[in-house]
């Protein structure tokens, strides 16, 4: 049985003008110890979908239709209990805001050890202890010196894996990761991105990973999904994906990094055609089509239904649809 199941997931947010669809027919699963990436431009719907996931959308956002199972238990409907033992406790989250997200007037070791006496019987004492080792294990250097720290105090590595250690005080099952490596030099990107590594491979961790970074989600997804415009429009291994995109977009974005990191050498950058379209507007066929280098007559008419490019590589383009 899958860890985490999310079947035709739509998302809207309300305004003043209307709702404002963020997120459309959203399907994915994962199972323990596997790591999916959610890559796309911004606006997307990827940070939605993860805010829905933990239940933090907002009283402006309404999830339309679809259905959240983890492990076992449906989400969508669940109650202030049970969302209390699930988040923060099976499922840990980082932020995208790593130091916006922790507690300016707390100090680091204090957030850690009410976040782990909120869900495991503990002792002030076994809490702080515990709070040394989790500090630790993320990789900060004199744990006992910063649990005394506040946040302010801390570099934004530092912060990174603070944020990182209390996400991952309880052992959760699931581990999502908003951007955890955004705003950090090379260097600390390279320490952050080993340190997932290990913590997958040594806790069976299941990670749900939403970043622009391609090199990042070839290093830590096993599978990734393509958003656009609120919609999956390509799934598949990441190897499978990023070799061998099926869809135009999915290449685009390939060549886009591609083009980033050979530009020391002066090669012309490539961009994607166009503008992605607002959130809130809707197409009769399929949304990139105004982008697309190989539209036709079909793209304008219905949106594409997903079609399997191989075993566990499936796309939506009325181009796979012709092979």
């Amino acid at each position: 049985m899958a860890l985490l199941e999310i079947e035709g997931l739509s998302v809207s947010y309300q305004t003043e003008s209307g709702p404002i669809r963020a997120v459309r027919d959203f399907s994915v699963s994962l199972a323990a110890g596997e790591s999916l990436a959610l890559v796309g431009e911004t606006g997307s719907g990827k940070s939605t979908v993860a805010l829905a996931l933990m239940g933090l959308l907002g009283e402006a956002a309404r999830i339309d239709s679809g259905e959240i199972r983890f492990d076992g238990i449906g989400m969508s409907a669940a109650d202030r209990r049970t969302w209390q033992q699930v988040r923060g406790g099976r499922i840990g989250m980082i932020f995208q805001d790593t130091r916006g997200a922790l507690n300016p007037v707390l100090t680091i070791g204090s957030q850690l050890v009410e976040a782990m006496r909120a869900h495991q019987r503990l002792t002030l004492r076994g809490a702080r202890a515990m709070a040394v080792e989790m500090l630790s294990e993320a990789g900060i250097p004199d744990p006992p010196f910063f649990m005394r720290r506040y946040p302010l105090e801390l570099s934004g590595g530092l912060c990174q894996r603070a944020a990182l250690a209390i996400a991952l005080c309880n052992r959760p099952a699931l581990l999502v990761a908003d951007e955890p490596t955004s705003a950090l030099d090379p260097s600390i990107q390279a320490q952050i991105l080993q340190l997932l590594r290990r913590l997958r491979e040594g806790n069976a961790l299941a990670m749900l990973l939403i970043s622009h970074d391609l090199a990042l989600v070839s290093e830590v997804s096993d599978w990734v999904a393509v958003m656009y415009h609120g919609r999956i429009v390509e799934f598949g291994r990441t190897s499978d994906v990023l070799r061998r995109p099926a869809h135009p977009y999915s290449a685009a974005l390939i060549q886009c990094q591609a083009d980033l990191e050979h530009h020391w050498d002066r090669r012309p950058l490539s961009a994607i055609a166009g503008s992605p379209p607002a959130s809130g507007e809707e197409f009769t066929g399929c949304s990139f089509a105004p982008r697309c280098p190989s539209v036709d007559a079909a793209c304008s008419k219905t949106v594409p239904l997903p079609v399997t490019v191989s075993d566990g590589h499936r796309t939506s383009c009325f181009r796979e649809v012709g092979r």
